[in-house]
């Protein structure tokens, strides 16, 4: 979201040189989010040029089902959707993985965690938006290190890998307190796409990862 659209590939492929591990892929209809982006037909175009990494997609949406099939065809590795945002999450996340894609749920600011209990077993993603969703280049929510503290305890509990992500006001001042909360996936659009020099801030990001694990 924070890219240049306007060269969208190059941008794409400049971060992935830069160090960038995933490239976070943000849908917003305009209808449960505030705001309106890209959707399944922009992927495939990444995907028919060399750009092969992974994509984590971020479904903002609502309703979320109807995108789910063309996301996995345009080439998505992990698929994320908000428990509001579907009728029955249970089966959303199964069709994801039916089709091959990675299932995540994502908590919003305001969404409690309980949901996780019901759904762990079809979950290899947990999103933490320490933002409300829908415009990048907000301030980040303080209360989302508590959660993520929390989400961190229910995944220890789970019997299969998880991953535990956070999205929303990331910089480099403040991904190592997330880091030690247990976040293990990180994404920062404005912080890096807004900077000079890509790999030095991806780096400096790493290198505070590092320093809290």
């Amino acid at each position: 979201m924070a890219a240049d659209f306007s060269r969208l590939g190059d941008e794409v492929r400049n971060v992935l040189a830069a160090g960038a591990d995933l490239i976070h892929f943000d849908v917003m209809d305009n209808h449960y989010v505030p705001n309106l982006s890209i959707g399944p037909l922009v992927l495939e175009s990444l995907r028919r040029t060399d750009i092969e990494c992974p994509v984590d997609v971020h479904l903002m949406v609502k309703p979320a089902d109807g995108l789910v099939e063309d996301f996995i065809k345009a080439g998505a590795n992990i698929i994320s959707v908000h428990p509001e945002a579907t009728e029955h999450l249970h089966r959303t996340l199964s069709v994801i993985r039916e089709g091959g894609a990675k299932a995540g749920v994502v908590f919003n600011p305001s969404t409690p965690l309980d949901v996780l209990h019901e759904i762990i077993e079809c979950v290899d993603l947990v999103l933490i938006m320490s933002v409300n969703p829908g415009f990048g280049g907000q301030t980040f929510i303080e209360s989302s290190i508590t959660k993520l503290t929390r989400a961190r305890s229910l995944i220890d509990q789970a019997d299969h890998e998880i991953r535990l992500e956070i999205d929303g006001g990331i910089k480099t001042d403040n991904i190592a307190r997330a880091a030690a909360a247990g976040a293990d996936t990180f994404v920062a659009g404005t912080a890096i796409f807004g900077s000079k020099d890509y790999a030095a801030t991806i780096s400096a990001m790493k290198e505070a990862i590092a320093d809290a694990s």
